[in-house]
């Protein structure tokens, strides 16, 4: 017997989509008049203590820079005054004390592009490495293999591939926990939550009814039905789940409901971890929250900037 053949795709905008990629490393991208123009901070709104120096655009820019290129604190606070010197600009750079402090308490948004409509929404985590000798070191000198995880909560718009929503915790969260913040952040109506398994709870759909959204999430196996069929009630989208399951198989419903379209997310998280590393560099958490937010929003503008289409080879 053969092995099946792997379904080859050919991508048809390949020389639009090389020049996206070339401008992702594109100084004059990130470090452009209007983050220069908006350098200094508007002390009028500061009503107590010393007033800042930079704004937190200053502070942002820094930082995207530091994620870009994968640098620490110092590095970063030398190639601002390099770029500033190349530029022949006159603006003062923060050291790298005051981006650590500053960067605990940054707000920031993930820059994302608005559609007409509602949006359909893809939700998965994966993990951070924090700390933690490798596991080529551990394994050649049987070292402890204390390590630390950090959980990052990603939600998708399939049809622009961008970050809707981000949220990071402890490893010990349970996905399911994080669905309340993951559609706080989501401003725009959504049609459809994409979900696997672990997204079965009981929480989640009451969640998702009470904001008109159809859950697409698999039932675990052993699944029961809640509501009986004659129930005068609307019917719940998790029993209806279990009795079609029931009925043509978990592979089947899976094809004809989309569920496979759940995939992208994790192509999501392959691209943020090809990019920026599986590692957060920072070991305070709240500014792990915010390196990684950096890290979402630099995605987002790497995805507006041009991404491959393909088709069937």
């Amino acid at each position: 017997m053969g092995t099946k053949k792997k379904t080859a795709y050919k991508v048809t905008n390949w020389r639009e989509y090389n020049e996206s990629l070339v401008r992702r490393g594109d100084i004059t991208l990130w470090f452009d008049e209007d983050a220069l123009a908006t350098w200094e901070h508007a002390n009028e709104e500061v009503k107590r203590g010393r007033p800042f120096t930079y704004s937190d655009a200053a502070i942002e820019c820094l930082l995207m820079l530091r994620e870009l290129f994968r640098l620490p604190y110092r590095q970063t606070e030398g190639l601002g005054r390099a770029l500033v010197q190349l530029m022949d600009v006159d603006v003062p750079i923060p050291s790298f004390t005051l981006l650590a402090k500053r960067a605990a308490k940054l707000k920031t948004s993930l820059d994302v592009s608005h559609t007409r409509g509602p949006i359909d929404m893809v939700v998965d985590s994966t993990g951070l490495k924090v700390v933690g000798e490798g596991e080529w070191r551990s394994a050649a000198y049987q070292t402890c293999r204390r390590k630390t995880w950090r959980k990052l909560h990603l939600s998708i718009n399939p049809e622009t591939q961008e970050i809707m929503a981000e949220v990071l915790t402890t490893r010990s969260k349970v996905d399911a926990e994080s669905v309340p913040e993951l559609l706080k952040q989501v401003d725009q109506p959504i049609d459809k939550f994409y979900g696997d398994g672990a997204y079965d709870r009981w929480a989640v759909h009451k969640q998702l009814e009470k904001q008109g959204i159809a859950p697409i999430i698999p039932p675990q196996r052993g699944a029961v039905i809640k509501q009986h069929g004659n129930c005068k009630a609307n019917p719940l989208a998790h029993d209806e789940a279990v009795r079609t399951i029931r009925r043509m198989g978990r592979s089947s419903w899976k094809r004809e409901i989309g569920y496979h379209r759940r995939s992208l997310v994790e192509t999501s998280m392959f691209r943020l971890k090809q990019a920026f590393g599986n590692r957060l560099k920072n070991k305070a958490f709240e500014n792990q929250r915010i390196e990684v937010r950096l890290r979402c929003k630099l995605l987002n503008h790497f995805t507006q900037l041009g991404r491959p289409k393909s088709k069937w080879n």
